[in-house]
């Protein structure tokens, strides 16, 4: 079992993986791809770098190879606690006493009438969050990809019904899954005080309790969230050392705002590494 799972493998990432690494720590690294850094055609702004975003990224990857980190390409669905961290990804379940969360931002929306306006009040992010509220009722799930069937399944064991809405992408695999299943594109988040249902744009209603968003992979937000981590708006509530308040959790990197920038997410890496060292030597002296 590792010591500390490092979810998302950008320059924060490796930099909490590199410290703990180099203190002795066994380390597993969960990464999905290069993200922010991806659509970074050249950084130039960061000492001694002047690269390819992407060029960046498997640099990193390879460094912390070299020291000894066990690095996995795998989506992570859900982080629990249990008397250590559990990390389940689309294929496997991870445990750890630390985890440091460095996946960057969430940027993956939809635009949609009312939506906004219902947030909070229908509109959720989070189904272990908010699952509960709904409970014998109707509920849709708005994504298409593992995540998406990931919240659904936790949902149909609370909701009366659960229907999954792709907005057009591809209904293979959360039908495949046993779920209901409509891929019309959608226009509008329906409701005054609270959410009633959504149209689509063929002009068809479908009445609804509670509509989920779930699109893309889940974000450190949300998997903080779950677990009662304090955010700042959409951004992971941490100190000076990277940690949460909740004991043996880290984040760095975009997902806890500020400056968006290369030369942040290494400096708050480098924190919640060495921050999680301290924290594990702590717990095994107990």
């Amino acid at each position: 079992m590792a010591e500390l799972i490092i979810i998302g493998g950008g320059p924060a990432g490796v930099s909490a993986a590199l410290y703990a690494l180099r203190a002795g720590l066994k380390v597993l690294l969960l990464e999905n791809g290069p993200g922010a850094l991806a659509r970074a055609h050249r950084i130039e702004n960061y000492y001694g770098v002047s690269a390819p975003g992407t060029e960046l990224y498997a640099a990193g990857l390879s460094q912390a190879a070299a020291l000894g980190a066990e690095i996995l390409h795998e989506e992570v669905l859900s982080l629990d606690y249990t008397g250590n961290f559990s990390v389940q990804t689309a294929s496997n379940t991870y445990t750890a006493p630390a985890v440091v969360l460095a996946t960057g931002t969430k940027n993956v929306t939809v635009k949609l009438e009312g939506l906004q306006r219902l947030e909070g009040r229908g509109v959720s992010y989070c189904a272990v969050c908010d699952g509960f509220f709904y409970r014998g009722k109707k509920v849709a799930v708005l994504g298409s990809g593992a995540y998406a069937l990931h919240e659904a399944d936790y949902l149909r064991h609370l909701a009366g019904s659960v229907t999954i809405l792709t907005n057009g992408a591809d209904v293979a695999a959360a039908q495949a899954a046993g779920f209901t299943v409509d891929n019309r594109p959608l226009q509008s988040v329906d409701g005054e005080e609270k959410v009633s249902g959504v149209t689509f744009t063929d002009g068809a209603a479908l009445p609804l309790d509670g509509f989920f968003i779930a699109l893309g992979t889940a974000g450190s937000s949300d998997m903080a969230r779950k677990l009662g981590a304090l955010l700042n708006g959409r951004f992971i509530a941490i100190d000076a050392d990277g940690a949460t308040n909740i004991p043996g959790l880290f984040a760095a990197g975009d997902c806890t705002g500020g400056m968006l920038q290369v030369a942040k997410a290494v400096h708050e890496g480098a924190a919640a590494g060495s921050a999680a060292i301290k924290y594990l030597r702590t717990l095994n002296k107990q």
